[in-house]
């Protein structure tokens, strides 16, 4: 599986913005596609996540209410719509995705394919 990110930029706070991932390759049924993001210094944080076949999302607690993830089956790719964006929302963010595993959605190690990153800059 290879993965496409694309949307990132520069906004003001309180601004919105929608990031891509298009996938290549196979995705299974019950594979996971989820978006992580990494501010300097800091470690890499999971922001959102999709079960491919039921549609069940996942959400991190920062960004609950502000932040939605789809998906287009058609297009095989994922979206993270973002709005009412905060300074603290700035970092690369990375699309990646997983096989069919038991361990948990939000765990950074339980991934197997990574995009290749787009950076978000929230200006205050």
């Amino acid at each position: 599986v290879q993965l496409q990110a694309s949307g990132g930029g520069l906004v003001q706070a309180g601004g919105s913005l929608r990031l891509s991932c298009e996938a290549s390759g196979r995705i299974f049924s019950s594979s996971a596609l989820g978006w992580f993001r990494q501010a300097p210094g800091k470690e890499r944080e999971f922001v959102a996540a999709i079960i491919w076949s039921t549609n069940s999302t996942s959400i991190a607690g920062s960004v609950r209410g502000r932040f939605t993830i789809s998906r287009d089956n058609g297009k095989k790719t994922v979206y993270l719509q973002m709005n009412s964006l905060k300074p603290e929302d700035t970092g690369v963010y990375y699309c990646a995705a997983r096989n069919p595993k038991t361990l948990s959605i939000y765990l950074t190690s339980s991934y197997d394919y990574w995009g290749q990153g787009t950076q978000v800059t929230v200006s205050s």
